[in-house]
């Protein structure tokens, strides 16, 4: 189980640290939502977001605008229904808190200028949460070199079993996070009326480990890698 941990860090390039094993990508997207945004959006703050994404990544952020009465703003797209640039950077302002993205649109299969974006995005202070859920079985991914703060793939998409995701996050953000969900094997110490948790990624892994999933996860990384994800991209 740990050694699959190992392998998908590997796989984009994380510190072992960095990754969580989650139910899937929406699962992973939610929990960067509920646990960063909710304690660290304002309502002086703006969420940017674009229509090319999936529900599990616009709905998330809805809820926290909602609840923070943050401004949930939408990057325009070309005429090709594309992110661009320009387009960013004309909704990106000092406000941006956080930008949710796609790396690679689930509708148009079009690949997002990712790394510039996250770019900008830092010089004005914001974070950047990733669904890479359609990217991760089609190219090499290097989170490092992207800057990424958060990064969300799922299982299924990648050959693997359903029920298994993973999220990608910058080790001092996860430290910093709450858990979202309570209960056995996240706990450090327990008393009566309060608690500790463990330290990242493992107090975001509530329960019983989805252990199955996670090494049959390993088990489709192995044979991506094995095929090349280069091989992959020229194929495509």
């Amino acid at each position: 189980y740990e050694e699959s941990r190992k392998l998908i860090a590997n796989f984009i390039n994380a510190d072992f640290k960095e990754i969580v094993f989650t139910r899937g990508a929406s699962s992973a997207l939610n929990l960067v939502a509920t646990s960063y945004g909710l304690n660290n959006v304002t309502s002086e703050n703006e969420i940017i977001v674009s229509e090319l994404e999936h529900h599990s990544q616009v709905l998330p952020w809805q809820n926290v605008a909602n609840i923070t009465k943050a401004k949930l703003v939408y990057v325009p797209l070309d005429k090709e229904g594309r992110i661009t640039i320009e387009n960013f950077k004309s909704v990106l302002s000092e406000k941006t808190k956080v930008v949710a993205i796609n790396y690679v649109s689930n509708v148009m299969g079009y690949v997002t200028p990712l790394k510039e974006i996250i770019e900008l995005a830092h010089q004005q202070g914001a974070v950047v949460s990733v669904d890479a859920a359609q990217a991760a079985p089609h190219m090499a991914i290097d989170v490092k070199d992207l800057d990424a703060d958060f990064l969300a793939f799922s299982g299924h998409k990648m050959l693997g079993p359903t029920g298994i995701g993973v999220l990608y996050g910058k080790f001092d953000l996860l430290q910093k996070m709450p858990p979202i969900e309570f209960g056995g094997d996240m706990n450090d110490n327990v008393n009566k009326f309060d608690a500790s948790w463990k330290d990242a990624p493992y107090k975001f892994e509530t329960g019983t480990p989805p252990i199955a999933e996670a090494i049959g996860l390993g088990e489709a990384i192995k044979y991506l890698q094995n095929v090349g994800l280069e091989n992959i991209k020229q194929h495509e």
